[in-house]
């Protein structure tokens, strides 16, 4: 058998993705990713359209207006302060997704890169950088948020850091553990031979090789994301007034739960979508992008 036929048959089936026609048709037909994809796009959609329209200011305070009852004019009614619901909802899907983005893109950026350098160095500094995660576990998102506020302020960017921090470990174990998988197989044993040097293995042959499993934890961190910017807005440690946000509103409606316990319904429910969505569309992209699940399906 020639050496370039024993490579492909060595390289890990990750390597050879699907036809994007054949992804896709698999992907309509999975229940999960569709339900998914649809709970996901909706919020997508709400925070865009937020940008250019809300059926009214969601800045506007209008006392005589407060607590009124879903009409014609205010579809959902109207929050303590005469806002109307509908346009605080869509405004505070901006403000959770924006940190949600943000935030997991500081937590993939350090997490991928240290998970990479120690699968890839090993010895002492493979050593250092996990004692290092293990480190930053001790600190979750809220003692995190707690800690800045107290030197910095409460705020959106408190919030921003504070959940970027704990997405970094677990981003890491995971780079590292799977990049280790990867490093152990024959075709980058091969790569070696040949005198390629550990970054080209890695940006060549590691990387490609777990960015699916990147993929999909990062939807899984994104949800996460989402009930620690609502937790933090909650305590007051997060997106701070007159900016709105879902976990602003469920501390606004606290108190009226027994006047009007829809205050609290609305927001809630909105974040359960969010988080019910982006689970959903994470277990549809694992069992997609797994080739072995792929078989059995």
């Amino acid at each position: 058998m020639s050496a370039p036929l024993t490579s492909l048959l060595d390289a890990p089936v990750a390597a050879r993705p699907l036809p994007a026609r054949t992804f896709w048709r698999r992907a309509l037909r999975h229940r999960s990713f569709v339900v998914g994809g649809v709970l996901t796009l909706l919020v997508l959609a709400s925070a865009l359209l937020s940008l250019v329209w809300t059926p009214w200011s969601p800045y506007e305070i209008d006392i005589a207006a407060k607590l009124k009852p879903p009409s014609a004019a205010h579809w959902l009614g109207t929050d303590s302060f005469g806002r109307d619901i509908v346009s605080l909802l869509l405004a505070g899907a901006r403000s959770t997704i924006l940190v949600g983005i943000i935030a997991v893109s500081i937590g993939l950026t350090f997490g991928v890169c240290l998970g990479l350098i120690a699968a890839a160095r090993r010895g002492w500094t493979e050593e250092i950088i996990m004692r290092f995660s293990d480190f930053t576990f001790a600190f979750p998102a809220v003692l995190s948020a707690i800690m800045l506020a107290a030197v910095v302020g409460p705020g959106m960017v408190t919030s921003i850091v504070a959940i970027g921090i704990f997405q970094v470990p677990t981003l890491t174990r995971l780079t590292r553990g799977s990049a280790n998988a990867i490093w152990a197989r024959e075709f980058v044993l091969a790569a070696r031979a040949a005198g390629k040097g550990a970054f080209r293995i890695t940006i060549e042959h590691v990387l490609p090789n777990i960015l699916s499993i990147l993929i999909v934890q990062a939807t899984i961190q994104f949800a996460l994301a989402i009930l620690a910017e609502a937790a933090l807005s909650y305590l007051g440690l997060g997106t701070q007034p007159p900016q709105p946000s879902w976990g602003r509103m469920l501390n606004d409606a606290q108190t009226l739960l027994f006047q009007s316990p829809m205050l609290a319904v609305y927001p809630g429910a909105a974040i359960a979508i969010a988080v019910l969505g982006l689970n959903l569309l994470g277990d549809g992209l694992r069992d997609l992008l797994d080739p072995r699940l792929a078989r059995e399906r």
